[in-house]
């Protein structure tokens, strides 16, 4: 939109520049696997299987409560809304009641939650997940309405509220009711009163997500209707909430302001009764008022009747157990986890395989797959407007009665996409099925990388998603991704202007940047003309936020290697790396460095063959190092995932090369070192470990030579060096053959001067010799 070019041409320029640069920067991708998800060939099975999932009423559309972008004219996810914003505009967004389709993830929410024991994942994105899904077990159950009836409050209709809850333990404080803005309560309470009608709106005009209703300031209207407490018989009254949502339990809940945050902000404000009844066990006093809120443990109910001085499970089981046996509730499992809204009323995205006929919603048969989104020049420019301005996609025929049918005009949230995508690598090329054995053989993957941001919308889609292709047969495993590493992003400075709510964004090769004396950025400028931007937070480089670094210039100034030295060596794979144009030159220093080193060495000839019996001491000292950096780098790399202890490791060798003097015989051992450096190093920086690897003496590709090995008689010494304390403090070292026996030791320990000195008229009570590392001599 910010560019007026049609999204197809956006997209396709934007994955040929960002795909040369990959290649540029020698990424060992499988390019005959590649496609991309916009193409209709990748589509076009998502929507075949969409069309099973339809029959299996797993994909569905209903009315329902959403958040609305207004200036980007479109639905966001709940995870989309930060801080009550678009996640990309940046604007205020609405509620809206729109028909919206779903994906039916809340029938997996059993097996997803139980799943994530089985994961090799990191903990906290577990915890994450376990969180999102949220499991709970509590009671569902009808307040009585006074006075009449009111038609769809409850499932079934009838005068009387229905909530859920995990406390009923706390029943006897309840003081209020509170029902969403759109609940049917508060609809018909506004019928007859402007007031509530006008509430109503405004309610609208918030966020859906968990954080805009905990973070909201709390506002409300008394209904004039009240419900009847069925544990006390207390009246009660009935209040709209814009902290209750439709889209949350039954869209009602009862309040106990003595015991939750939010009703007693709520109670606080609207000067509603606050009742304790919950207490500690031990009968100490608790200010309900100064909100001391009341955990489980350690906790009795009070002032509850014949339930008072109960412990919570107790509590728990007699309540709910009185409130079945009277018809007014039952006990239920309920989940945290909403239904997957996936439809977006956008033009860029794939069309929902669904029509609207005379005889209801039928979708698209396999013939006629795929539906096609619309690219043609003239009308793709304006892409604002959505399908269902586009009369010539709307207007269709039902295949089954060659009758006049519609088109559904949403389009999928780009995240469905991004749920299967790993499935169809492993199956690419096929144009006769979604997928085939192939990912059967491939699947599930081994190690996937990706961040911490995705810990809920990517990583639990996809796995929803593979247990939707498990239950069509298409793949065998449970689970996609054995094995997750969560990198750290990449974060730098941000930049922006404000017009009137419409952020944009800017990047930092646009702008002048002004820092103070210890580095900060204080203010900046357009390079194009001067004008004032203000600096933003440190966030992670992203498109949105137009803060990324073009690999392009930095390649053009120091090349590919020396950009991938720097971000694998800066920061360990699972931490952030703040990006540092300076920082970089010291990666081009030591590559430059490898080169001149590799190159003096291969300019004095080939080097001797290895003769470990004839080296000096300094010689077999320096082959050790060689070997042991070799099983840590391969330790590093292959297990725990350090690079940059690798790359650390690889920089401290060459280190001890330019410190040894090799000549002679001793130039194999150089030859060695150089190689082993050259070798590991070469996933970090292949393009000139490639180049480096024949100017060694090789005659074939790096690539095709096997990764170092580390041998134990190179890393076996004659000798070895122990500290010396008395009483635990440093006095002195001593050498002393590899399998010197412990009398041997301690002579040697005794015989040091300085040792000698500090024992020197008093009596030895026993020496302790710590093998291989030390000797403590204790007088």
């Amino acid at each position: 939109m910010q560019n007026n070019v049609p999204p197809a041409q956006w997209t396709r320029e934007n994955i040929a520049y960002m795909k040369g640069q990959l290649q540029r920067l020698g990424f060992a991708y499988d390019w005959s696997r590649e496609f991309a998800t916009c193409d209709a060939d990748y589509y076009r099975w998502e929507q075949w299987l969409l069309t099973r999932l339809h029959a299996k009423g797993l994909l569905y559309r209903r009315m329902a409560q959403v958040n609305w972008d207004p200036v980007d004219q479109t639905v966001l996810a709940n995870e989309q809304v930060i801080d009550g914003r678009g996640w990309r505009s940046g604007a205020l967004v609405e509620r809206r009641e729109i028909p919206h389709w779903f994906l039916k993830i809340t029938d997996y929410a059993d097996e997803l939650l139980s799943a994530i024991d089985t994961l090799d994942w990191p903990e906290s994105v577990k915890t994450m997940q376990r969180n999102w899904i949220g499991r709970s077990e509590g009671v569902e159950m009808d307040f009585a309405i006074e006075g009449e009836s009111i038609e769809g409050i409850a499932e079934g209709g009838g005068s009387v509220l229905r909530i859920y809850t995990t406390r009923p333990d706390t029943l006897f404080g309840v003081s209020f009711m509170a029902v969403a803005a759109g609940h049917p309560l508060a609809s018909a309470a506004a019928k007859d009163n402007p007031q509530l009608a006008t509430f109503i709106d405004q309610c609208n005009r918030g966020g859906t997500s968990q954080v805009a209703l905990d973070t909201m300031d709390k506002l409300g209207m008394d209904t004039g209707r009240r419900a009847v407490n069925p544990m006390n018989g207390a009246s009660i009254p009935v209040w709209i909430a814009n902290y209750v949502l439709m889209g949350y339990g039954t869209g009602a809940i009862m309040a106990v302001p003595g015991h939750d945050e939010r009703d007693h902000e709520f109670a606080r404000k609207y000067d509603l009764p606050i009742v304790q009844v919950i207490g500690p066990a031990d009968g100490t006093a608790l200010d309900i008022q100064a909100q001391s809120w009341a955990a489980k443990e350690d906790m009795v109910t009070v002032n509850s009747g014949e339930f008072t001085g109960l412990e919570f499970s107790a509590a728990f089981d007699r309540i709910a157990s009185h409130l079945e046996a009277n018809g007014i509730g039952k006990r239920r499992v309920n989940f945290r986890l909403r239904d997957w809204g996936v439809s977006r009323q956008r033009y860029w995205g794939c069309p929902v395989p669904v029509l609207h006929t005379d005889e209801g919603e039928i979708a698209v048969p396999d013939e006629l797959l795929p539906v096609l989104l619309p690219q043609n020049a003239a009308e793709d420019i304006d892409v604002t407007a959505p399908l269902a301005k586009r009369p010539q996609f709307v207007q269709t025929i039902d295949p089954a009665t060659g009758k006049a049918a519609q088109r559904e005009t949403d389009t999928l949230d780009t995240f469905v996409e991004s749920s299967w995508y790993f499935a169809r690598f492993a199956s690419a090329g096929n144009d006769q099925a979604m997928l085939d054995e192939r990912a059967k053989y491939w699947l599930p993957v081994d190690q996937y990388i990706g961040g911490i941001e995705h810990a809920i919308l990517h990583l639990l889609y996809a796995r929803f998603f593979n247990k939707l292709m498990r239950d069509e047969g298409l793949v065998d495993n449970d689970e996609p991704f054995t094995n997750l590493l969560t990198q750290g992003m990449v974060v730098a400075e941000t930049f922006y202007r404000d017009n009137d709510g419409r952020i944009t964004w800017y990047s930092p090769a646009e702008v002048n940047v002004e820092h103070d004396d210890k580095g900060k950025a204080i203010g900046a400028r357009l390079k194009s003309d001067g004008s004032v931007v203000t600096v933003g937070a440190i966030e992670k480089m992203s498109k949105s936020k137009n803060n990324g670094v073009d690999p392009q210039s930095m390649i053009e100034r120091y090349g590919a290697d020396t950009v991938r030295l720097y971000v694998i060596e800066t920061s360990p794979p699972d931490q952030m790396l703040e990006w540092s144009d300076s920082a970089v030159e010291g990666a081009s220093r030591f590559v430059r460095r490898l080169w001149r080193m590799a190159h003096e060495h291969a300019a004095k000839g080939a080097a001797p063959a290895l003769n470990a019996a004839a080296m000096d001491k300094d010689t077999l000292q320096l082959r050790r190092q060689i070997h042991q950096t070799i099983r840590k780098v391969s330790d590093d790399v292959g297990r725990r995932y350090k690079f940059n202890t690798a790359v650390a490791a690889c920089r401290e060798l060459l280190n001890a090369v330019s410190n040894y003097n090799a000549e002679g015989a001793n130039r194999a051992v150089l030859q060695e070192a150089l190689e082993a450096v050259v070798l590991m190093l070469a996933p970090v920086i292949p393009h000139l470990c490639h180049s480096l690897w024949h100017t060694l003496g090789h005659s074939t590709a790096i690539i095709d030579a096997r990764w170092p090995l580390a041998e134990s008689a190179a890393m076996t010494r004659d000798e070895i060096d122990l500290v010396v304390q008395v009483n635990g403090k440093l006095r002195g070292h001593i050498t002393v053959p590899a399998g010197a026996d412990q009398q041997s030791i301690q002579v040697a320990a005794l015989a040091v001067p300085n040792v000698a000195r500090f024992i020197e008229g008093q009596s030895v009570r026993k020496v302790i010799v710590v093998k291989g590392k030390l000797v403590n001599v204790v007088v």
